[in-house]
C-alpha cells in the first residue's frame, strides 16, 4: 500500500483549513485516512503558534515507515527539519525583458551616468 502525507481540505469556501493526514494514495483528497498528524491554517500570519500544529514523532515515524510528503509538505517538513532540504530548480526567465529592451535599457543607464558625470564637472569647475 502506498502511503501519502498529505492536506485534506476542510474550512468554508474561500476560508481554508487543512488536516495534515497520512493516507492511502489511492483514496481522495478528502476522503478517508488512516492517521491525522497535525493541521495547517494558512490564513493565520506566519508567525502564529496555531498556523501550523504538527505531531512530530508520528510524522517521523510515517516518514521511516515510507510515506511519500506532497510538495508542500516536503516545504514544511524541510523548513521544520524534519527531511533534508529539497533541490529547486532555477525559474524561468520568461518574465525578464528580452534582448533588445536590455540593450536599450543598458544604453538609457550608460546616458544617464554620462549625464551626471559631465553635471558633476561642470559644478567642479
Amino acid at each position: 500500500m502506498a502511503l501519502k502525507i498529505r492536506l485534506a481540505r476542510g474550512g468554508a469556501k474561500k476560508r481554508p483549513f487543512y488536516r495534515i493526514v497520512v493516507a492511502d494514495a489511492r483514496c481522495p483528497r478528502d476522503g478517508r485516512f488512516i492517521e491525522k498528524v497535525g493541521t495547517y491554517n494558512p490564513l493565520l500570519p506566519s508567525d502564529h503558534a496555531e498556523r501550523l500544529r504538527l505531531d512530530t514523532d508520528s510524522v517521523k515515524k510515517w516518514l521511516a515507515v515510507g510515506a511519500q510528503p506532497t510538495d508542500r509538505l516536503v516545504r514544511i517538513f524541510a523548513n521544520l527539519g524534519l527531511i533534508a532540504q529539497p533541490v529547486r530548480p532555477e525559474q524561468t526567465k520568461q518574465a525578464a525583458p528580452k534582448a533588445k529592451a536590455q540593450q536599450r535599457a543598458k544604453e538609457v543607464a550608460e546616458r544617464a551616468a554620462a549625464a551626471a558625470a559631465a553635471a558633476a564637472e561642470s559644478a567642479a569647475e
